[in-house]
């Protein structure tokens, strides 16, 4: 504005990271804050556009990536759920038809006709995941607002990866629990400045990773 030279640097989220994820498993991304890993996770859910390199799922993906995302505050549960499902792609039919076992999933039941903008992160977050599962998705992706949930919700969710892998489909996930995600995982991906350190057995990178950190790595 005043005539200044205007300095920037360019940044990489993510860069030069390239794995496959097995179809039918349950893979992890797992690293420090700001690592990249909610950034690829966006990538392949197809809400950001990668300036190089490209992503090529086989199948229908559904994403869970923050809390709240797709849900209008102002509208109820139940509006909610129809909006959200629409979004992801299903038809008013099919959301008729599976209302009921989403809304059980999700144990909102009793607020289910109130604005969201009054339901807690947890209410939040197990209303999404419900509509999310609920689309039949070949991959799902889902972020750390798992975190939110109670230990009931999450383990209705880990028994839903399960039954996920047991019908052929994927699901990918980030967290920093790291307990959860080698109990759930069948491989993860170690990601460090937005570059990938390893892939490979959950049980082997994650006790890696957690060696660097006891070492400052």
């Amino acid at each position: 504005m005043r005539g200044r030279i205007s300095v920037h640097k360019d940044f990489w989220a993510v860069r030069d990271v390239s794995f496959t994820v097995p179809a039918g498993s349950t893979f992890g991304l797992i690293g420090s804050n700001g690592s990249g890993k909610s950034t690829l996770l966006k990538c392949l859910a197809r809400i950001l556009v990668p300036d190089e390199g490209d992503i090529r799922p086989q199948g229908k993906i559904a994403a869970l990536l923050e809390v709240g995302s797709g849900f209008h505050p102002e509208l109820t549960g139940r509006e909610n759920v129809y909006l959200n499902g629409s979004i992801l792609g299903m038809s008013q039919r099919e959301i008729k038809a599976k209302f009921d076992e989403i809304v059980d999933f999700s144990g909102v039941a009793d607020f289910i006709d109130q604005p969201v903008k009054n339901y807690s992160s947890g209410m939040y977050v197990r209303l999404g995941f419900a509509v999310a599962i609920n689309v039949d998705p070949d991959i799902l992706v889902v972020d750390e607002v798992l975190a939110v949930g109670d230990v009931e919700f999450q383990e209705k969710c880990a028994e839903k990866f399960v039954e996920f892998k047991r019908q052929g489909k994927t699901v990918i996930l980030v967290s920093h629990a790291m307990e959860a995600v080698k109990e759930m995982c069948d491989n993860v991906a170690w990601m460090k400045d937005g570059s990938l350190v390893e892939t490979g057995s959950a049980d082997v990178v994650i006790e890696r990773y957690l060696a660097s950190l006891h070492h400052g790595g």
